[in-house]
């Protein structure tokens, strides 16, 4: 529906409060005078047809025979991409405001991914860590020094890498962020160890060593691999593969007074993301990463931060952590998802002291580290820490935190008082945990993904480079289906 020709946008904002059609509206919330939901996007747009084209029922058919039902998915095939829309093979178009879970930073079909991969596919593109490749080291390099001149690991943001780059910490890379998570807790399990021998004066592989147990949290998601499901204290993914690996103590994000009981003398390693993306999008407050990084000293364990989420300038920053004082950053980063844009690669980044554990044959990977990943992924870091791809996301993500803010204020019995979260990685919490999985599905029926995240929260997680116009679509639509909810 088009507003009326005999009116300028601006006067018929002025005149209702609020305008359908969703290209009218895009241009009146880009000015800042919405006052009312948007109501473009109550009618769904994309269900899938039934029955369902041939082209999609075939492949669908090929799934359900031969794929393992780990899945529930909806019943229409991605195509092609490009930005941040795909297209499914029966033409139809979606925002996707899931970026792959966090994955295509850059979007879909990105020009210099595709480059980089052609060029590098076509020179080498897997030879084994039995030797050197040119690819790893550069990367290496890139996120180190990026590291201590942004902040993280120790150093506070602005501060001034050595003269060669190097030094203060090292990179190990793996192939997915579990497989980073598995080795942030092999290192701390083997510097463990040896922080024990050192105190009690013997060999570090004594059978009396009981410095070995590992501390996470509650509605934390580190991996599904028995060590990183261990420490993911989630009941729904832990039970049918019980018993898992002993040792395992579960805490409270930001709880101070239960600190000194979860972190012993006995723990090695203590795992945490500073903002818990799959179990919904909970921030970890600065004084109590400050208590915990103290606590970890007092005792000698290891503190890991798994990034694989919220790092990478996904909160506008190049981690999570990179913005907060010195005293609150972890031994540990872990990294996977943005880091080749969608090709596989995990990463664990560590300091000098705890990497000094690791000699070889102590830790390897046949896949990782591979010059095809590591090319792509400093072509991406590359990308994003850019001063001009930094001061746009900057802009968008002020910009998407305004549209997000007036949700609760307009939708009081559906939504939280406080949108959780930063930069691009944002959550709407919802009063009744029924919602956000209805919530997904009707924004999907109108031609928007989005994530839900924990029990009761849907998460946003764009490509880091979408624009205000996809931002606007995102919450119109997001408007449509919460006026649809909770009328």
């Amino acid at each position: 529906m088009k507003p009326s020709q005999n009116l300028p946008l601006h006067a018929l904002a002025r005149r209702t409060g609020k305008i359908s059609g969703s290209n009218n509206n895009v241009l009146l919330r880009s000015r800042g005078v919405a006052t009312a939901p948007s109501t473009a996007y109550l009618a769904p747009t994309h269900k899938p047809k039934s029955p369902p084209s041939a082209a999609t029922a075939n492949t669908l058919a090929l799934g359900k025979e031969y794929l393992l039902p780990v899945y529930a998915r909806p019943e229409f095939v991605l195509a092609h991409g490009k930005g941040s829309y795909v297209w499914d093979v029966d033409g139809n178009k979606y925002l996707d405001f899931s970026a792959g879970i966090a994955v295509n930073a850059l979007g879909h079909a990105d020009e210099g991914v595709l480059q980089v991969l052609t060029e590098q596919a076509g020179k080498l593109l897997h030879t084994s860590n039995v030797y050197h490749n040119e690819w790893a080291g550069k990367l290496a390099k890139l996120l180190v020094t990026l590291t201590q001149t942004e902040g993280g690991l120790g150093y506070a943001a602005g501060a001034k890498a050595t003269e060669t780059g190097s030094g203060g910490a090292k990179a190990f890379f793996a192939n997915s962020g579990t497989e980073a998570n598995e080795g942030a807790l092999k290192i701390a399990r083997k510097v463990g160890k040896e922080r024990w021998a050192e105190a009690n004066g013997k060999s570090w592989d004594d059978p009396a060593c009981t410095k070995n147990r590992i501390a996470c949290f509650e509605n934390s998601f580190h991996g599904r691999s028995m060590g990183a499901l261990s420490v993911t204290s989630n009941p729904k993914y832990q039970k049918p593969f019980a018993p898992l690996i002993p040792g395992v103590d579960v805490g409270k994000l930001n709880d101070l007074a239960g600190l000194e009981t979860l972190v012993g003398e006995d723990t090695c390693a203590v795992i945490v993301e500073p903002i818990q993306g799959e179990g919904g999008i909970n921030d970890a407050n600065v004084e109590w990463l400050r208590a915990l990084r103290k606590r970890c000293d007092a005792v000698g364990a290891v503190l890991i931060f798994d990034e694989i989420q919220c790092g990478l300038y996904r909160t506008g920053t190049l981690w999570a952590h990179s913005s907060l004082p010195a005293e609150c950053h972890p031994d540990i980063v872990t990294m996977a998802k943005p880091l080749a844009n969608g090709y596989p690669i995990g990463a664990v980044v560590l300091r000098d002291s705890v990497a000094a554990t690791m000699t070889p044959g102590t830790h390897g990977t046949t896949f990782g580290g591979s010059p095809l990943a590591c090319a792509i992924g400093h072509y991406v870091v590359s990308r994003l820490s850019s001063p001009e791809f930094i001061s746009k996301m900057t802009d968008t993500s002020k910009y998407l935190g305004e549209r997000l803010e007036a949700l609760p204020k307009w939708y009081p019995g559906l939504l939280e008082e406080r949108v959780r979260g930063r930069g691009h990685i944002r959550g709407l919490g919802f009063k009744d945990v029924e919602v956000p999985g209805r919530i997904v599905e009707l924004a999907r029926e109108r031609g928007v993904f989005v994530l839900t995240a924990g029990k009761n929260a849907v998460r946003l997680v764009p490509s880091l480079n979408v624009g205000k116009e996809e931002v606007d679509l995102a919450v119109d639509v997001l408007e449509g289906c919460l006026s649809v909810s909770y009328h």
